[in-house]
């Protein structure tokens, strides 16, 4: 999941969950600029902890695991679109 996904997820999450962007602004003590522009991949500039603490008001969390030297899926997909 690169940057720009991230943000998306968030997004998606959100609004699953029912939360507008101003009240998980306000509870996380963010700008809701901020939340808005990482949402959108707009914001490339924000903090891990911003990050870590939009996640853990979502009840999720980052566990770090070793990258495949295999391709996925996913990347398999992507190129064979490319072409």
């Amino acid at each position: 999941m690169n940057f720009q996904e991230l943000g998306q997820f968030v997004k998606h999450t959100r609004k699953a969950q029912g939360i507008r962007q101003q009240q998980m602004a306000d509870d996380l003590g963010l700008a809701r600029a901020t939340l808005s522009g990482f949402e959108s991949g707009r914001v490339a500039d924000i903090g891990l902890r911003k990050v870590l603490k939009m996640l853990e008001y979502l009840h999720y969390e980052v566990t770090p695991h070793a990258v495949s030297r295999l391709p996925t899926f996913e990347s398999l997909l992507a190129e064979r679109d490319d072409d």
